[in-house]
Order: structure tokens, then sequence, then C-alpha cells
């Protein structure tokens, strides 16, 4: 009977100390959580606190809220650093198209780390899209695909609670449930150098924004999931390219041959993991200042016709040694009213080689959504890839 009645004794004693000891964590989460939560800062839209760069910029009172309405632009936190931590608003938007979102890690308000939603594209793949900012060069048509979008549904004329999780070189983006991510971010293209926090907002329909808060954090937050393995570009890529400075590309119209090198400087530039080089990380364009070569070396072992398969965003001329052997344009809506111009190994060429050294020339060109170019060679038989460095 005393053996009987010590037993639950003896538990109720074990369920207190584990009690005890569960508080205690608890206690020491609530000591380490708290001071990242009094670091907290909500913004208000004085803009004299905002450094903003916009077609149109201006701040209301919409169902109580002072609220920033903005269009064709971007409005950065004066003063703010953010390198890691969460980023909180609220977000007004028609079903209008449109463009709208946040920036962070802002280095000037033409480099910076990019997510918005497409409220046009409600429950499409699309709906969203993270892009990196480089040169104020967007690049959505560049990094497409589940990776940088989801198929969120949106609703309209009401307040929608965007959160984003900033993580070193990962993010994680809450769009109304603050329970699981919309789009969990891989890899931020744009490293991890830290910088100011603010809103964006593109042509098209404006957007109207309110309670704008961020927490800067001293250690990358946890992020719910792991990150998915990285895209691996296939055997034969170009791995690096030397990129010239940036021309006009009407100069090359008409010419079938190129004379000499045009361009004497000249920029090592890597791949990135599926074998995309980003031209805008060299440098942006201007009016008539829209086209840079990208170039890259081939040795063969002998004369040869290697295939090479390759994209590029917008336009392109492919010279081998000198010598015009293709040009093409996928410019946005160029072929119809539903062509995006996404980049990928959509086009090819045979490279008539000769043996020994060959250089292959690329000069691309861009005008919307995107700067970029990548190639393969689908036969690396009797053939080296140099980049030309």
């Amino acid at each position: 009977m005393n053996v009987m009645s010590g037993e639950p004794a003896a538990r109720r004693g074990r369920d207190r100390r584990g009690y005890r000891r569960r508080m205690r964590s608890a206690a020491a989460l609530l000591l380490i959580a708290a001071p990242a939560a009094l670091r907290a800062e909500t913004v208000p839209f004085d803009l004299a606190r905002w450094e903003i760069k916009a077609e149109e910029s201006r701040v209301v009172d919409l169902d109580g809220r002072p609220s920033l309405v903005l269009k064709g632009g971007i409005a950065a936190v004066a003063g703010s650093r953010f390198t890691d931590g969460i980023i909180e608003f609220d977000l007004r938007m028609s079903g209008e198209r449109g463009f709208m979102g946040a920036a962070w890690r802002i280095q000037d308000l033409e480099s910076y780390e990019e997510f918005y939603l497409r409220p046009h594209q409600s429950g499409n793949p699309d709906a969203n899209q993270y892009q990196p900012v480089f040169h104020g060069v967007a690049a959505w048509q560049l990094y497409h695909g589940e990776r940088y979008g989801s198929p969120s549904s949106y609703r309209f004329d009401q307040w929608v609670h965007l959160k984003i999780v900033v993580a070193g070189t990962r993010a994680e983006v809450y769009i109304d449930d603050m329970t699981r991510p919309a789009l969990r971010i891989d890899e931020l293209k744009r490293g991890l150098a830290g910088g100011r926090v603010g809103l964006t907002a593109g042509n098209f329909a404006p957007a109207t924004f309110s309670n704008f808060r961020y927490t800067p954090m001293p250690k990358p937050p946890v992020l719910q999931g792991g990150p998915r393995a990285p895209e691996v570009a296939p055997p034969g890529s170009i791995l690096a390219w030397q990129v010239s400075r940036v021309f006009d590309g009407r100069t090359l119209d008409g010419k079938l041959a190129l004379e000499g090198d045009p361009r004497q400087s000249w920029t090592r530039l890597a791949a990135e993991d599926r074998g995309l080089a980003n031209l805008a990380r060299v440098q942006g364009v201007k009016e008539h200042q829209d086209t840079v070569f990208a170039r890259f070396d081939v040795r063969s072992d002998r004369e040869q016709a290697k295939r090479l398969r390759f994209g590029f965003s917008d336009a392109v001329k492919v010279y081998l040694n000198g010598r015009l052997l293709y040009a093409g344009s996928d410019e946005y809506r160029s072929r119809d009213y539903r062509f995006l111009g996404s980049i990928g190994l959509y086009d090819e060429v045979v490279l008539p080689l000769a043996k020994g050294e060959n250089q292959v020339w690329m000069a691309v060109s861009e005008s919307f959504g995107g700067w970029g170019v990548m190639a393969r060679f689908e036969d690396l038989d009797g053939i080296k890839i140099v980049d030309g460095s």
C-alpha cells in the first residue's frame, strides 16, 4: 500500500521539477527575446523620416491610419541600419496591375533586395516576386519560378499584413498568415552587406502602406524551413565571363564583323549557381548606354563545329572570332502580349571553331526587366573553356 501510494507522489515530484525546468527555460527564452522585441522601431510616415525617390508619394489618413501612398519608386527609412531581422507592414491595394512591397539592405536607392506583390496575378505562380536590384536594374526576367515567387491569393481594398524575416543569405515572407511562409528565399543574391529598409511601388497602380516597423537583430533569426539544394549549372556551362564597359548598342547596327578590340576595359564576372551571369552586377544602364560585350575563349584541338546553347535578356549579337553569327531579341512582349522574356537556355548556334584559340563575344543589350546571359556547350570533346582573363 505504501509503495502504491508513494508512486504518485514521486511522479508528482518529478512533474513539479519538470515544470520548474520548463518555466526556467521559458523565462530564459523571454530574456533572450525581449531585447530584440525592444529594438523594434515603428516608423511614422513623417516625410522627414524617409528618403523618397518616386513618381508619386503623399501621406494620407485612411481608415484612421496615417498611411503612405507610393507609386513609381522607393521610400527608404533615413538613418536605418538593417542586416538581419524582421520587417512588417500593412498594405492596401486594388486588383489593378501593380508592383508593391518592401526593400532591405538598401545601399542606395538603386541597389537593394526587394520583394513585391503582383495583385493582378493573384493566385497565379508569379503572384509575387523576390529580386535583387543592382545599379537600378530590375531582374525579374532572370529570377523566375518557384524559388522566386509563389501562387498567393490576395484580398483587395483591405489591409493585408506582410512580414519578411531576413536571416543571413536567406529570408521568409509571410502574407496575412503569420504561421506559414508564403515564400522561402533560398539565396539573397546581394550578399550580407547591411543597409537601410524601406518600401517600394512600381509604376501602374499606387500602393498604400501603414504600420511600418522593423526589428534589426544582432544574430540571424531562426527560419522555419531549411534551404533547398542550390541550382547547379549543367556540365559545359560558361562559369565566368569578361564584361566590357557599357556602350550604345546602336553602334553595332549593320556590322557583320568587329574590328579590333573596341572595349579596352574588362571586368571578370562569375556566373551564379545555375550558370546565370547577372550583368547588372558590374554596372547599370542609361539612355543610349545599354549594351556590353560578355566574352569567353575556347581552345580547340582541331577545326570542328560545336553547338552552343545560350540565353540572354534582352537582345544579343553573337560573334565568333570577330564575325557575326547570330542576332536575336527576347524583349518583354516582343512576340505577343503574354511573352515575358524570361531567361533560359532556349537559343542555340553552331560555332565553326578554328584549331587553337577562339573568342566568343556576345553583345547583350538591356531594355527592361533583367540584364543577363548564360551559355553551355553540349559537348566538351576536344575543347577547353577559358574565361578570357
